[in-house]
């Protein structure tokens, strides 16, 4: 998934990744070069589908402008989730 607006700087990788642990997900997240965040998530479709709405909200100070989604099979090789660097 990857999300673009101003998502970088404003605490939206730390508030993916708290929503993520509330919703008992899997997967990470990371700034891209070119501003926006990428997010890999795991879990059930229906809890992965309540996670983007809530992204799309996002921390106070962010603006989601743009989420780009694409759906595939899990790979079972997260065991949490982490914010990458």
């Amino acid at each position: 998934m990857l999300v673009g607006g101003r998502v970088q700087g404003v605490g939206f990788r730390a508030f993916a990744a708290r929503t993520a642990a509330q919703f008992d997900l899997v997967g990470g997240v990371r700034n891209l070069d070119d501003g926006r965040v990428e997010l890999d998530v795991e879990g059930k479709r229906t809890v992965i589908e309540a996670f983007v709405h809530a992204l799309k909200t996002g921390p106070p100070t962010a603006r989601v402008t743009k989420m780009e989604t694409e759906w595939s099979a899990a790979t079972g090789r997260y065991s949490n989730f982490s914010i990458w660097y």
